[in-house]
């Protein structure tokens, strides 16, 4: 990534803005490393929007790292749900009793902060420039974009290699006196001015003075990004099994890879038609006694696609299955959102 100077050149006018148009979140009104490093594991690969409301339940029952790393991991996957990605939440607890083991808290330096499970190079950034006021930096897509166009790049910032050049444009450029203040003045310009999908609007942006993109007319053409593979597609069959008591079957998932050891709705592979879900449900042992096609839905996960249709079943209890009442759907087992199209059947 070219013109270093210019990316210099940034922080004044950036760091202005930031004053005025700052967005009022309540992880920037408490900074405590705690509070800052559980904002910014839920905000990987998440809107805003969507973890305000987890963020302020999460802690109301985790207020400490002592709290989270004490934790039942049904409560911790239990106040996750809904928000994905759910070995962030597994990593958190890991971490935190890592750290508490380690450090005998969290710790301020990057080296450090990247050591614990979970923590990459732009958390490590965010937490030790924002809650220890380290002049380090913190560079994700949002940040990507905004150099790119300023600077008016054709390199591809999915290559490690820019990433790593970025990282070291910015960290020339930080102000040594508001170096959490800076990161996350770009991440708020990435995400309410410096807008993806070629939607950028240059006329509020206070680096449009010094902005190559828009200048040259390039910046919705910008960031360049390499083609992504196309995500794998699965059929998949989901079954809502419910007994006399009017409990629902669960299954955990594999230990390992794609929604690892979650608790799920039972699945068949591929689109199975009747005769084969009932054929399928009496190998179980489970005695069928009505069974109803609940339609299709789709999951995008971030290399797979499920595309699924779903039976509902009145059964027998049993079959090796965990039967859970409608309470503690409710309030103890976490279903992946995966499965969100069929969970109002288990009522």
């Amino acid at each position: 990534m070219e013109h270093p100077e210019l990316i210099k050149q940034m922080a004044a006018p950036l760091l202005a803005w930031y004053d005025r148009e700052a967005r009022v979140l309540p992880w920037r009104e408490n900074t405590d490393p705690y509070r800052v490093w559980v904002s910014e594991i839920m905000l990987q690969q998440t809107r805003v929007e969507a973890v305000l409301p987890y963020y302020e339940r999460f802690l109301a029952a985790f207020p400490t790292l002592q709290a989270l790393a004490a934790a039942p991991e049904e409560q911790l996957l239990k106040l996750w749900e809904g928000l994905g990605y759910y070995s962030r939440a597994r990593n958190l607890q890991k971490a935190a009793r890592e750290a508490l083991e380690r450090f005998g808290g969290l710790p301020g330096t990057v080296k450090e902060l990247s050591s614990l499970p979970g923590i990459g190079a732009y958390t490590a950034g965010a937490v030790a420039s924002i809650a220890f006021s380290q002049p380090v930096p913190a560079v994700d897509g949002n940040v990507l974009r905004v150099l790119a166009r300023l600077t008016d790049s054709r390199d591809d910032v999915l290559s490690p290699a820019v990433k790593r050049e970025a990282e070291r444009c910015v960290a020339a450029a930080i102000p040594r006196e508001r170096p959490g203040d800076f990161n996350q003045a770009i991440m708020d310009l990435g995400a309410t001015v410096c807008l993806p999908n070629g939607a950028p609007r240059c006329e509020d942006c206070p680096l449009s003075a010094i902005c190559l993109g828009r200048a040259r007319g390039t910046a919705a053409q910008l960031p360049v990004k390499a083609k992504k593979k196309e995500r794998r597609v699965e059929e998949q069959t989901v079954l809502v099994l419910l007994d006399g008591e009017g409990r629902a079957a669960l299954e955990k998932r594999p230990p390992k890879g794609l929604l690892a050891g979650m608790w799920q709705l039972p699945l068949l592979p591929g689109h199975a038609g009747e005769e084969t879900t009932r054929a399928a449900l009496e190998s179980r042992g489970l005695a069928v006694k009505s069974l109803e096609p609940l339609g299709e839905a789709s999951h995008i996960f971030t290399h797979v696609e499920w595309r699924m249709t779903g039976w509902l079943a009145r059964v027998d209890g049993g079959g090796g299955f965990t039967w859970a009442a409608p309470e503690e759907l409710e309030e103890r087992y976490a279903l992946p959102s995966a499965f969100r199209a069929y969970r109002g059947a288990c009522f």
